[in-house]
């Protein structure tokens, strides 16, 4: 069972990708025991992290990083454009 959250991050989604991530929830949120959007993000969070801790980092967890460090907020437009670009 997670503990409970003691640190919060926003994600920002795309219209559409909000509306999926809702829908999906909605539909088999139930099912797949998410209780909510949060317990949804946080899952599909960390099994990408894991892939990354896998790929990166021999598999192990990176030490922590302080809050306030990361860089806060959207994607600039150029940013966005780019990432559409690799899809």
């Amino acid at each position: 069972m997670a503990t409970k959250p003691t640190s919060h991050i926003t994600p920002y989604f795309t219209q559409d990708q909000a509306d999926q991530v809702r829908a999906a929830l909605q539909a088999v949120g139930h099912a797949e025991r998410y209780a909510s959007l949060s317990d949804l993000v946080v899952a599909a969070t960390m099994r990408e992290i894991k892939r990354l801790q896998r790929k990166h980092n021999d598999g192990k967890p990176w030490d922590p990083v302080p809050a306030g460090t990361a860089r806060p907020g959207r994607r600039t437009r150029a940013e966005t454009a780019a990432s559409e670009d690799r899809k």
